[in-house]
């Protein structure tokens, strides 16, 4: 899949590969079949592996030529030193992870830095769909309330207080609707956002 193609369907592809150098190391958690790790070859010439737990996540990784580990996020990251990375992703995962603080605080142990990105429960279009008495179905959140794999939905104003009761330091963040960056109103016209943490000093 070409760089662009990549970014019509992952508009926070863009938002992460600006924060990263060239030439940087990098672990992608939850990396379904690579294509983050792909977009930041390509344009930013990482080194770096991802992390998948499906089957069938590994096998796409492998064909598209990317290194990666079969591991369950959810039983941490004990397997990899402290300080082994200079960057950390957990790109549109972090809402299916049921271990939210351990994770986030481990990723701070094996990077020097944390990137997240993930949908906004806070959405308007979303809070409109639970005004009306629906979970909200979206190109965001893609799944029924039945089937979903995300067990943690929030908003940006709940991940910027769990980062202030872990002692994690936001350093930037992103704010995007499809291919627009929001600068008014955030939490209301957002449907994604991406962020740059590290320890809090």
């Amino acid at each position: 899949m070409s760089a662009n193609a990549m970014l019509a369907t992952r508009p926070d592809f863009a938002a992460i590969a600006a924060w990263i150098p060239q030439g940087a190391s990098v672990l992608d958690l939850g990396c379904g079949d690579g294509s983050l790790l792909q977009y930041l070859k390509s344009e930013r010439d990482v080194r770096g592996y991802g992390v998948e737990i499906s089957d069938a996540g590994i096998v796409a990784c492998i064909q598209n030529g990317v290194n990666v580990i079969q591991n369950d996020l959810d039983s941490g990251l004990a397997d990899f030193e402290s300080n082994a990375f200079d960057y950390i992703i957990l790109s549109q995962t972090l809402q299916a992870t049921r271990h939210t603080e351990p994770l986030i605080q481990e990723m701070l142990r094996v990077g020097r830095e944390g990137i997240v990105s993930f949908p906004n429960f806070g959405y308007w279009k979303n809070r409109l769909d639970v005004l009306f008495g629906n979970m909200p179905v979206s190109k965001e959140l893609p799944y029924q309330w039945y089937d979903t794999p995300n067990v943690h939905l929030c908003t940006f104003h709940d991940f910027e207080d769990l980062c202030r009761t872990l002692n994690v330091q936001i350093l930037e963040r992103r704010v995007i609707t499809g291919d627009s960056e929001i600068q008014l109103l955030p939490n209301l016209l957002g449907s994604m956002a991406a962020y740059r943490f590290q320890r809090g000093l």
